[in-house]
């Protein structure tokens, strides 16, 4: 028994040293098997398409630095974010401040989503040098991912400022400007509904710095400028919309309204008129009558812009205010040609022989027509039921008002000028008073004959009255 114990330990004894040297030499093929390990092949598809291969100096590109680069992007878009660490801080260790190395630790952070400390590590990357589009890119992604377009905006402009060829990143550039250019805009319309004119007009100017050649900026800036009053930077503003593009109606249309505030009528009718030009509606149409008629108008006599302040007017300016709006209609009637002897060297008397030729106003019969004396309701009254008879003869529904006979309070049908004063009332044209009197004898003021012949001109379908007008006419109490 004892010697069969003898051969066994015996025999352990010479196992012992075998099985050591295999274990010592498992262990060393282990090692050289990962000191070999060979990076893995880039995929068909990147893990991360949108990094930038951090490229390496020509004159390194054989060093031991970009062989640890190459191997580190290829795991980074192979998705072994660790692999990738490892082999960018070695090349790192080899080179301090090494900017394709230090750019490969920001793609890594990024992809870790951890963009703030990929933004410092990009950062470090341009301190080395500041011209490496990569880390430049890398920043612009950091910088999107928290949120900062204006800066990534900026960054990216920087890296095509560097390498022109960049078609991708030029796209990325319109892109962010478009998006980022919308947010300044809603931030405008915003701050100036809210009446915060000053931030809307920097917001504005913001917007048109990004983007100079948006014609329909230049539109709202001007026209917040209008209902500030800078009337001269609005329309500076205006010009420049309409520069940039001709068919934008909507401009053309706040020029006009801006050179009407400024007593430009003869501009503002030609505005009108290219806007009509790309768009023609029922309200340009309006708009170029009114500026055409307030630039006539603006080029006419002082006695006659002073009709409307006037407290009582005279037969000159009833026959100026008739002569000058209802001109269309005077010309298509036959003139009578009468002498007047009283109206030589008088501001009206243009269109006193107008009137007093189409027969809408009388001549006394000593051939004067008394260009001064006074106006009164029954005077008014007479002129516009003659206006109201010739329109009536192209228009049946008229003719049936001017049938009708109106109640008035201080007139009975009987008297010689009712039929007058009930054709101006049947039709609206010159109201009734306070308990439904007509006043016969009543002055009439410049404003009642400016809005009586209003009201007249939309009857001949010549134009709208004012709602001032309108609502005078609707108190008219027909029977």
């Amino acid at each position: 028994m004892r010697a069969e114990r003898l051969v066994v330990a015996a025999r352990t004894e010479r196992r012992v040293p075998v099985v050591r040297e295999l274990a010592i030499a498992t262990v060393a093929l282990l090692v050289v098997a990962c000191a070999a390990k060979t990076p893995p092949a880039l995929p068909t598809t990147l893990k991360f398409p949108d990094f930038v291969y951090p490229a390496v100096p020509q004159q390194l590109v054989k060093s031991p630095q970009a062989s640890a680069v190459d191997r580190g992007w290829r795991y980074l878009q192979n998705g072994d974010l660790g692999a990738a660490d490892r082999e960018f801080s070695a090349a790192m260790k080899r080179t301090p401040g090494f900017a394709p190395a230090q750019t490969g630790l920001g793609w890594v952070a990024l992809a870790r989503k951890d963009s703030q400390r990929a933004l410092t590590t990009f950062d470090m990357a341009l301190a080395a040098n500041r011209d490496y589009v990569p880390a430049i890119l890398g920043r612009a992604q950091s910088l999107l991912a928290l949120k900062r377009d204006a800066d990534a905006l900026a960054a990216l402009e920087r890296a095509l400022a560097v390498d022109s060829s960049l078609v991708d990143v030029r796209r990325r550039v319109e892109v962010l400007r478009f998006r980022n250019v919308q947010e300044v805009i809603e931030n405008a319309r915003k701050a100036a509904a809210a009446g915060r004119f000053v931030e809307a007009r920097a917001a504005y100017q913001r917007a048109i710095d990004a983007s100079p050649e948006s014609a329909f900026l230049y539109r709202e800036l001007g026209t917040l400028e209008r209902k500030q009053g800078d009337l001269a930077a609005a329309l500076s503003h205006l010009r420049r919309a309409v520069g940039l593009d001709a068919s934008d109606a909507a401009s053309w249309m706040e020029t006009g309204a801006l050179l009407e505030d400024q007593g430009d009528f003869d501009g503002a009718a030609t505005a009108y008129r290219h806007a009509a030009d790309v768009e023609a509606t029922a309200e340009l149409t309006a708009r170029i009558a009114a500026a055409t008629e307030k630039a006539r108008e603006a080029k006419l006599p002082a006695e006659f812009k002073a009709i409307r302040q006037s407290p009582q007017i005279t037969r000159a300016e009833l026959a100026a205010l008739l002569g000058l709006r209802l001109e269309p209609l005077l010309k298509s009637v036959p003139a009578k040609q009468v002498v007047l002897t009283d109206i030589r060297g008088q501001w009206a008397a243009s269109w006193i022989t107008a009137v007093v030729n189409a027969g809408i106003m009388d001549a006394f019969e000593n051939h004067t027509f008394q260009p001064r004396q006074r106006v009164r309701r029954v005077d008014l009254a007479t002129a516009v039921s003659r206006i109201v008879r010739l329109v009536a003869e192209r228009q049946p529904a008229l003719r049936r008002q001017l049938s009708e006979r109106p109640k008035i309070a201080d007139m009975a049908p009987g008297h010689l000028n009712y039929p007058a004063v009930a054709a101006a009332v049947s039709t609206g044209v010159v109201p009734l008073l306070d308990g439904q009197r007509f006043q016969t004898t009543r002055p009439v003021s410049g404003a009642e004959a400016v809005e009586t012949i209003d009201r007249l001109r939309a009857l001949t379908g010549e134009a709208r009255p004012s709602a001032s007008a309108q609502g005078v006419a609707s108190g008219v109490e027909r029977r």
